[in-house]
């Protein structure tokens, strides 16, 4: 994976670290309809994610069909954009369920 890769991927991360912390709305309070911040920004990654297998998927498709334009190179890098994204959401679902059992342990 190149360097400008990783900083792409370092970007979409930071530009998702500051949607998390909204100037208008508490942290703590529910958004209008019952739906909080974290929720819609939880739901926007996961998208995100799908987005890129999806795409890493066509892209593959298309080189196995000899699509003229796609390279072999093209395909590698969607295919490894889709990998780190992927470990990337995984590794945040268990912190998650990490920091839910903590607080379900935690003595009254």
């Amino acid at each position: 994976m190149s360097q400008m890769q990783i900083d792409q991927i370092l970007q979409q991360i930071r530009s998702l670290s500051t949607q998390m912390h909204p100037a208008s709305s508490p942290a703590s309070a529910p958004a209008a309809g019952g739906v909080s911040e974290f929720a819609r920004l939880l739901q926007k990654g996961v998208d995100s994610v799908n987005q890129s297998q999806q795409k890493a998927s066509a892209v593959s498709d298309a080189f196995e069909r000899g699509t003229p334009g796609v390279e072999l190179p093209d395909v590698m890098l969607e295919l490894q954009k889709a990998s780190v994204s992927f470990r990337a959401l995984t590794e945040v679902r268990n912190r998650l369920v990490t920091a839910y059992q903590d607080i379900m342990n935690m003595p009254l």
